[in-house]
Formats: structure tokens, C-alpha cells, sequence
């Protein structure tokens, strides 16, 4: 095993070399913190030779970047935390909304309308209602009345001018033939379809308005003969107005 000489006392630096080394190594740093390091990372020229050098503009790009990206960090911390409370207020309106527009249960002898009123809100919200009455309303109950005759193939529309959430008891009858009919609303660019039915002699129950607009009937007679068909109406409606 081989051990490297130990060098020789005359070999090794003296007290003043060593001196001399540290004070050009302490010199040479310094000068290259105050002419290279300085200038170029925080743009700081205290003697002036980093901007001759070009040195100083690239650390005032690189403050200004830094202060933009702490700006930009900040702003997306703020922005994060409007986002969240503007998404929050959404909420809250929308619930304070169908809140607002949710029909207050009123007493009832009907036991059909009572079971209707007795499931949860989501599944009364889901589909509009159409509760049907088990029998027809005294004729002096009813607010409009109208007859009318379809040829093989004819059809017509009756509708309904109602708010939404309105309700309107209805009874129509092909007195002793059948249609086929589309219970359907329309209004405000919004459309819906509560019923379809083929071959159907008559119908009574309740309509209530999904939105505001027009909502009623379309019969159309499929048979060989003519038909008449009287429609009787009653409710919180502002007008039955014919369509076709």
C-alpha cells in the first residue's frame, strides 16, 4: 500500500502567502458581486460598470418579472376567493328562487290533490302535475264551456292563458266516440308535453302551468265519422282561446 509523501516544510505556503490568497479571493468576489451579481439579479450598479455591460437591464427584467408573478399569484388568490363567494350568491338566489315559486299547500277535501301535496317537493318539481279528479264538477261549477265538431282526420286546439304554478280543473268528453289528444304548454320560448293519449272518450283532472303561457289540448279525430267534443274548464286561467 503506497502513502503519498507528506510535502516538505518548504513546500507549504507561508502565513503571508495564505494572507495574500484570502485577500485576493475576498477581492475578486466582492468585485464580481458588485460588478456582475448585483447588477444582473436585482439590478443594483453601485459602481456603474453593470449597466456599461448590460448587465443592469437584465436584472431590472428579472425584478419587474418577479413582481408580476407575485401580482399575478396574489390576484388569482383573490379572484379564487370572488369566484367562490359570486358562486355561493348564485346558489342562495337560485334556492330563494324556487323557493319563492313553490305553490303554498292549500286545505283540500280532494283526496287525490291531498296524496299529490303529501310526496316531496323534488318529485312535485320534477314533472309538472296533472292530477286527475275521480268525478266530474257540478256544470254550474264551471267558468267555460264550448262544443265543437271534428271531421274524419280534422283536428283542434283549445289552450289555456295561465301564470306559472296556476292550476285549472278541466273535463273534456267525445260524448260516446274517441280522439286522440296532446296535452301540451308553450309560451316565452319554453315548451312542454304533460299527456298523450290515443283512442281516449273523455278526461277530467287538474292542469297546472309548468311556466307562464298558453297550456291546453289538441284532439285530432281518427275515426270515420264526425265527432263532437265538448270541453269544460275552470281555474286560476285568464282566457280559453281556440288555437286551430
Amino acid at each position: 500500500m503506497y502513502n503519498t509523501d507528506l510535502p516538505r516544510r518548504a513546500e507549504l505556503p507561508t502565513s503571508a502567502q495564505l494572507k495574500r490568497s484570502t485577500w485576493i479571493a475576498s477581492i475578486t468576489a466582492a468585485a464580481i458581486l458588485a460588478f456582475v451579481v448585483l447588477p444582473s439579479e436585482y439590478a443594483v450598479d453601485p459602481t456603474g460598470v453593470g449597466r456599461m455591460l448590460g448587465l443592469t437591464q437584465m436584472g431590472e427584467i428579472k425584478t419587474q418579472l418577479a413582481q408580476e408573478a407575485a401580482q399575478d399569484a396574489a390576484a388569482t388568490a383573490g379572484g379564487g376567493n370572488a369566484e367562490l363567494a359570486t358562486r355561493l350568491d348564485r346558489i342562495e338566489t337560485t334556492l330563494q328562487g324556487l323557493a319563492a315559486r313553490t305553490p303554498a299547500a292549500t286545505p283540500t277535501d280532494d283526496p287525490v290533490a291531498e296524496l299529490t301535496e303529501s310526496q316531496p317537493a323534488e318529485e312535485q318539481a320534477a314533472v309538472p302535475e296533472m292530477q286527475q279528479q275521480q268525478a266530474e264538477a257540478p256544470a254550474s261549477e264551471w267558468r267555460d264551456e264550448v262544443s265543437f265538431t271534428l271531421a274524419p282526420g280534422e283536428g283542434a286546439e283549445f289552450k289555456l292563458v295561465m301564470e306559472q304554478g296556476a292550476q285549472a280543473h278541466f273535463h273534456w268528453t267525445a260524448n260516446g266516440a274517441v280522439v286522440n289528444y296532446d296535452t301540451h304548454g308553450d309560451g316565452g320560448g319554453n315548451s312542454v308535453s304533460y299527456e298523450k293519449g290515443r283512442s281516449v272518450g273523455e278526461q277530467d283532472g287538474v292542469l297546472e302551468a309548468a311556466f307562464t303561457g298558453n297550456h291546453g289540448w289538441f284532439w285530432r279525430n281518427r275515426t270515420g265519422e264526425p265527432v263532437t267534443l265538448t270541453l269544460r274548464t275552470r281555474g286560476a286561467y285568464s282566457e280559453l282561446k281556440r288555437m286551430i
